[in-house]
């Protein structure tokens, strides 16, 4: 069975770029969802072997929903990545410090997005 994999963007033009390269160099079946609380509706329905979020959305932000899922006994142990324009060391510690696993800052190319999937699934 293909790893799923959550890809949480509000960008319409990131989210497909983050899709496509994980689709194209990795054998997974990539959702998406364009902010915190889709993701809260969408998550509860499979299995994601990682979720990957940007920190800057409406309504609920890519750190809330971290927060969020680390605290639920079912999503605590899946691996969470953070991409974000956010590039400062404080953002990065902050990100990780409330359970992200890696952190990536946008721009970035296929070849680093993908080392980093392949390292937590």
């Amino acid at each position: 069975m293909r790893a799923k994999v959550l890809v949480v963007e509000d960008n319409n033009a990131m989210r497909s770029l983050i899709a496509a390269a994980l689709e194209q160099h990795l054998d997974v079946d990539v959702h998406e969802a364009e902010n915190g609380f889709a993701a809260l509706k969408v998550i509860p329905e499979s299995e994601f072997r990682l979720i990957i979020t940007d920190i800057n959305m409406p309504d609920i932000n890519g750190l809330e929903l971290i927060t969020f899922l680390r605290q639920h006994p079912a999503y605590k142990e899946v691996p969470i990545l953070i991409i974000s324009t956010e590039a400062g060391e404080e953002d990065r510690r902050r990100g990780l410090a409330i359970g992200a696993n890696g952190y990536l800052v946008k721009p970035f190319t296929d070849g680093e997005l993908v080392n980093l999937v392949q390292k937590y699934l």
